[in-house]
């Protein structure tokens, strides 16, 4: 009888022993939390304190003494054209459109130009592809010499202190009709985009609102201390409706925006090649029919120190304008890395997503797109992500994924306070449902079992030190598979408490 009692007694301790010894594993793998929200929080801090738009000369340039006319007919290119000319020239000052429709073709910014478009305002895109030369940037990236992307409304290069601000609107006029061609993820001939940046610095885009560009609304490539401040944008016209693309730039802050895009809404990009860095993305809302708020596609650069915070996600609300009535986002966060580029040091906190077929995908590929002549990278690594305080609600039955590849695995990943509701509905068949490695692919979560991952919550694959801390996935019909599943090659996952193998 005492033999069993001490026998017991020291399992009870073996077993203390062994959670002891696992807790302190989890405690140490996952270390790296308290510290990485701390420096964000100090960057953000310093962002607020520190980046603020630039002090903008009084001096006053109306296009019309310039000979616009704002008869939504006339070509109003080099009269405005000359008014940006007069203000760059006088050292700086505000290009003011006060009344009426201005119709041009493509205006290039100069350092110390305000362009402000009062109430009452439009500047209209010209429908003419011919009012669109070539503006080819001297930076040479994935942009400019795969994509061959060189049409916009608004162009701008090695320019300092520029911007745009006011209560009127930016109309591209970019509908199908006056802009055919095909969906791509290529290049994109015979659209312009709306406003593309190259090597600027202090730029404001502020209290504006841009409507239906003929591709992305905007592109900012190689620029910093950037400003994007109550910018409202509705982009339904066309394919390749992007919102908002930042691609190696460093010093930003996108707050209190509005975006509601046919494709990517929010989407940090790396075909520069340069690092991006130092972003608070906050107080705002991205609704989608692709992907809400992104890091990819491509991604030749890396990216660091992003703290994106207090955002509603998903697809577009039944009262909103959606191109072709679409209304459900691939994605409410992706974080994807297909071409050399790392990405680490990411927190997001206190997000909505919604009506999202995957709410989150975290993935490390291996496409290796470069220039040309360039050799192809080594993948690269995706680490030290943090996202947190999640809510939700109809979102669609795939469920979230997150995976790497065979010997470069996704890793230091925390999921914390999840609590979103989704269809349900996942059948027996779908726990084997094989899932492909698309290991060369396009990084899109539709390529990765759009109608139903083996887990309504989380599929986990090549991934290390992974953490869901609290996450409550509820299917609102009943659903077969299981809250969290593995695919293989993972160590060190933990959902809830319990080990994911």
């Amino acid at each position: 009888m005492k033999r069993n009692k001490f026998m017991k007694f020291n399992a009870i301790i073996i077993l203390a022993l062994a959670s002891f010894a696992n807790n302190l594993l989890k405690a140490q793998d996952f270390s790296y939390e308290k510290k990485l929200k701390g420096n964000l929080e100090k960057l953000a801090d310093s962002l607020t304190k520190h980046l603020k738009p630039w002090k903008v000369p009084s001096k006053i340039f109306k296009v019309e003494d310039f000979g616009a006319i704002a008869d939504g007919l006339t070509i109003n290119t080099i009269a405005i054209q000359k008014a940006i000319e007069s203000c760059h020239k006088a050292g700086g000052g505000v290009v003011i459109f006060s009344s009426g429709d201005y119709v041009t073709g493509t205006i290039v910014l100069k350092s110390g130009v305000m362009i402000e478009i009062e109430k009452g305002a439009r500047i209209l895109g010209s429908t003419n592809l011919n009012d669109y030369p070539e503006m080819i940037e001297s930076f040479k990236s994935v942009m400019s010499e795969n994509h061959k992307y060189r049409l916009s409304l608004i162009y701008a290069e090695k320019a300092d202190r520029i911007g745009i601000r006011g209560k009127g609107e930016i109309y591209f006029r970019g509908e199908r009709q006056n802009f055919p061609g095909p969906e791509t993820i290529g290049s994109i001939e015979g659209r312009p985009f709306g406003i593309r940046m190259i090597e600027c610095k202090n730029i404001v885009l502020q209290d504006i609102f841009l409507r239906n560009s003929a591709a992305w609304m905007q592109s900012y490539i190689v620029c910093k201390n950037m400003i994007f401040d109550d910018v409202k944008i509705e982009n339904h016209a066309n394919y390749n409706n992007d919102a908002l693309d930042i691609d190696g730039c460093r010093n930003i802050i996108v707050r209190n925006c509005f975006f509601n895009s046919e494709d990517d809404a929010m989407c940090l990009k790396g075909a520069s090649g340069r690092l991006t860095e130092n972003v608070l993305i906050e107080n705002s809302t991205f609704v989608t029919t692709c992907n809400a708020l992104k890091i990819g596609t491509d991604t030749q650069g890396s990216f660091r120190n992003i703290y994106a915070r207090n955002l509603i996600l998903g697809g577009i609300p039944d009262n909103l304008v959606s191109l072709e009535k679409k209304k459900i986002t691939s994605t409410g966060v992706t974080l994807a890395t297909v071409d050399g580029g790392n990405i680490e040091n990411i927190l997001i906190s206190n997000v909505t997503i919604s009506k999202a077929s995957c709410p989150i995908f975290i993935r490390v590929g291996n496409r290796g797109r470069v220039m040309p002549g360039k050799q192809k990278p080594v993948p690269g690594h995706l680490k030290r992500i943090i996202i947190e305080h999640i809510t939700g609600e109809k979102n669609f039955i795939q469920g979230s994924l997150i995976t790497g590849i065979v010997n470069y695995p996704v890793e230091d990943i925390i999921i914390r306070d999840m609590h979103i509701t989704m269809d349900g509905g996942g059948d027996v068949a779908m726990v084997n449902t094989i899932v492909p490695e698309n290991e060369a692919g396009y990084p899109d979560a539709h390529k990765f079992s759009k109608n139903g991952l083996p887990a309504y919550g989380f599929y986990v694959r090549h991934a290390r030190n992974i953490l869901f801390d609290n996450v409550n996935i509820m299917p609102q019909k009943p659903d077969a598979r299981p809250m969290f599943a593995s695919g293989g090659d993972v160590q060190n996952i933990i959902g809830n408490d319990e080990e994911i193998k």
